[in-house]
């Protein structure tokens, strides 16, 4: 996980503690109505003790975290991310709704817009304080399959109606062992009976240790022709502080090796390819290539050496900036299949209206894309990473038929 200062730590818990005191203060207006005294000062006591609680929380947590046990902090700090966002945002909703309303009031006397406003403010902050519970508690799992149709001039006619499942990002880690939660998963995956598996790096948040007893979960997973990953920016251990560069590599190979265990064929810029009778498709993995501050492992001209005359291929690439800056127009790579962008857990999909703040940082973040003649998925990710939740981007299983054209 990302580490952040001590000082921008005392910033998020300042901006945490004005938006409790602005939220306090509107508040009062409400607990006025309660006709019960000890009732109004339960209500205060209990809001700043949450308050302080989680601010100290926080600030505490920041001075002992180099010093616990790595299980224990990646726990402490998802939960903590969970229970900031539930509580900061709804609150400055709560404010900003509150503010605008007060300030621009044209409706309400001033009597009444004192217990009015508030009111509908609470509301307003109470709904995405909602919204955030169910991402937690309730979509955070809930698996969808994405079916997606894609024809070609290039597939040979004897692949005509390969069936693909690609997952990415799974993130092993932050399921907390709970093994049974991807069992539902993996079943879902078996029962649409694919001909290849391919999964699009992100195994783990940083350590291979997170890979205990996943294998025979894992291991589960079956195709009827064959199973390929790569790796993914997480896959590295560039974000986790090592006692040594030989723990590092050492902490790298195990994550490389644990590949094997699943039976899963992992491409290092290197390809592989299927014949059917005197017809062939290609399988290219590139390790993660990303624009800046993504270190560029991949190699794309080292990985299509020996498949370069083979009409179609399919291209396993972490980062969906990779296409853009070295697949379209410099390669005939049919299909290329990426995770990365988790959709940022949050956002909209409703039938053809997609939209997530990621769309800004990467111009293609989820989803099917087309330029000319090759093709680009985005899958939302199986799993997440940071804010246990996931807002209108349920983890996603895509299903992949292809066609000839």
């Amino acid at each position: 996980m990302r580490s952040y200062s001590f000082f921008t730590i005392l910033l998020l818990c300042l901006a945490i503690l004005l938006v409790d005191l602005l939220a306090f203060y509107w508040l009062q207006s409400i607990t006025q109505l309660l006709r019960s005294s000890f009732t109004q000062n339960l209500i205060k006591i209990t809001y700043w003790i949450f308050t302080i609680g989680l601010i100290a929380s926080i600030i505490l947590l920041k001075i002992r975290l180099e010093r616990m046990n790595p299980y224990r902090k990646q726990l402490l700090i998802t939960s903590f991310y969970g229970l900031t966002v539930s509580s900061f945002i709804p609150k400055l909703i709560f404010v900003i709704v509150i503010s605008i309303l007060y300030f621009t009031n044209f409706v309400f006397s001033d009597e009444e817009s004192l217990i009015v406003i508030p009111i509908i403010g609470l509301f307003a902050g109470f709904l995405p304080f909602l919204v955030i519970f169910y991402s937690i508690f309730r979509t955070l799992y809930r698996f969808k399959v994405h079916h997606i149709k894609i024809e070609s001039e290039e597939l040979p006619a004897n692949f005509n109606g390969l069936r693909i499942i690609h997952i990415s990002d799974l993130h092993l880690g932050s399921f907390r062992s709970r093994y049974h939660i991807l069992d539902r998963a993996i079943n879902i995956i078996n029962n649409l009976e694919p001909d290849f598996i391919f999964f699009t790096g992100d195994l783990v948040n940083n350590h291979a240790w997170e890979l205990k007893g996943w294998q025979s979960v894992l291991k589960k997973l079956n195709a009827k022709i064959g199973k390929y990953a790569i790796l993914g920016n997480h896959d590295y251990g560039d974000y986790g502080k090592w006692k040594s560069e030989q723990r590092k590599q050492e902490n790298f190979e195990s994550i490389k090796y644990f590949y094997k265990k699943i039976d899963f064929k992992l491409l290092l810029n290197d390809a592989a390819y299927i014949q059917k009778e005197n017809h062939k498709i290609a399988i290219i993995g590139v390790e993660n290539w990303g624009n800046p501050p993504f270190k560029q492992y991949g190699n794309l001209k080292k990985a299509l050496k020996g498949v370069a005359n083979i009409p179609f291929k399919i291209l396993l690439s972490h980062d969906p900036s990779h296409w853009n800056e070295e697949v379209i127009d410099k390669t005939n790579i049919a299909l290329t299949l990426s995770g990365h962008t988790h959709g940022m857990q949050a956002g909209i999909n409703i039938k053809s209206k997609n939209w997530s703040p990621i769309q800004y940082k990467y111009k293609q973040w989820a989803g099917l894309y087309k330029h000319f003649n090759q093709y680009l998925y985005v899958t939302r990710g199986l799993g997440w990473m940071g804010f246990p939740g996931r807002l209108g981007m349920r983890p996603e299983i895509t299903f992949i038929e292809l066609y000839q054209k």
